[in-house]
């Protein structure tokens, strides 16, 4: 599934400490898939069973971008879009609850989410052609096809209306985070105790590194992105980023990043990059793109409503703010 140009999200490195003895092998590989960069990692008995297990991760992510990504005219998510105003379509349950969790989650930001944001008009540009903002009635007119309420679910059926012709539904702010819980658990059902895997810095790691310690972490500095400003220990976890750094542009002195809010179509301000700390992945997807929007002080309050979950919040005056329940005692930051 390509990467909506609405959300970014920043990559993290994993750092891998040497192995010690022979008992497990690690075996690493980059591919793409969903539109981004995915590396898997996988501790097996043998090389050949982590390689085995690695190309089952693979074909697990391309599995769900087939049913999930707007990008590709086949799959379920576009056949939802296509037929927009027209008629329900019939999606497998997977892709059903997939949308149920991604409405309740525009529900829970009052549309700071808002899984049908890729109907947006894209007016605003971050390429360096913008000379002046959008007038208020362009922005506005920008997201009138958008609205999780004109959503129309049918649990019996398995169907999804979208009320409106021309809207649009699309999973670019979970659906990195979902595959790789979805391969985590696999994995973990095979018996394989211990793995990574990042979607383009939407990571899920169990397990341990075969020296027994936990998997380092690695977190990009948003201010110079060839550089680390922390690293952290991660073990049966997930961390998310969604960071405006890379593309904003900035008049009267403020800066308006690419990430926009959905709910009224104006650039998020204020945090240039937020990272999310917890058990799943997907949820944790979902909590970095809408602290971005919601800004630090709403999104410190709605991020309690989560309480499994922490989070670093790197402000555009590079303040560096924790959410009060951010447990990872080894966390040293340097910007």
């Amino acid at each position: 599934m390509h990467k909506s140009t609405l959300y970014t999200f920043l990559f993290f490195s994993v750092i891998l400490c040497s192995l010690s003895g022979n008992a497990q092998i690690l075996r690493k590989r980059t591919t793409l898939l969903m539109g981004g960069r995915f590396d898997i990692t996988i501790v097996a008995k043998d090389s050949l069973s982590a390689e085995q297990n690695i190309d089952e991760v693979i074909a697990e992510i391309t599995r769900i971008e087939n049913l999930i990504s707007d990008w590709k005219p086949d799959s379920q998510v576009s056949q939802v879009n296509q037929n927009a105003g027209i008629k329900p379509i019939k999606v497998d349950r997977e892709v059903f609850e997939l949308t149920q969790r991604a409405i309740q989650f525009s529900k829970a930001t009052n549309g700071g989410f808002d899984v049908s944001f890729a109907a947006m008009d894209r007016i605003w540009k971050f390429d360096g052609s913008m000379t002046g903002m959008p007038s208020a009635e362009a922005i506005k007119k920008s997201v009138e096809k958008v609205g999780y309420k004109n959503i129309i679910l049918d649990s019996v059926q398995s169907t999804i209306f979208l009320k409106l012709k021309g809207m649009k539904i699309g999973f670019g702010a979970l659906g990195e985070g979902y595959a790789t819980d979805k391969c985590r658990n696999m994995m973990l059902a095979k018996g394989i105790k211990a793995g990574i895997v990042n979607g383009s810095g939407d990571m899920t790691a169990w397990g341990k590194q075969p020296n027994g310690k936990d998997w380092n972490i690695g977190m990009t500095n948003p201010f110079h992105p060839d550089t680390l400003f922390a690293v952290v220990p991660l073990n049966n976890g997930a961390v998310t980023t969604s960071g405006s750094y890379e593309k904003f542009v900035v008049f009267n002195g403020k800066r308006y990043s690419h990430i926009i809010n959905p709910a009224t179509g104006y650039p998020a301000t204020g945090l240039c990059s937020v990272s999310v700390f917890g058990p799943n992945a997907e949820t944790a997807n979902g909590l970095s793109t809408s602290l971005m929007v919601l800004g630090q002080k709403e999104g410190l309050l709605f991020l309690k409503k989560y309480p499994e979950y922490s989070c670093v919040m790197i402000t555009d005056n590079g303040k560096l703010v924790k959410s009060k329940n951010f447990s990872i005692k080894k966390f040293r930051a340097k910007l």
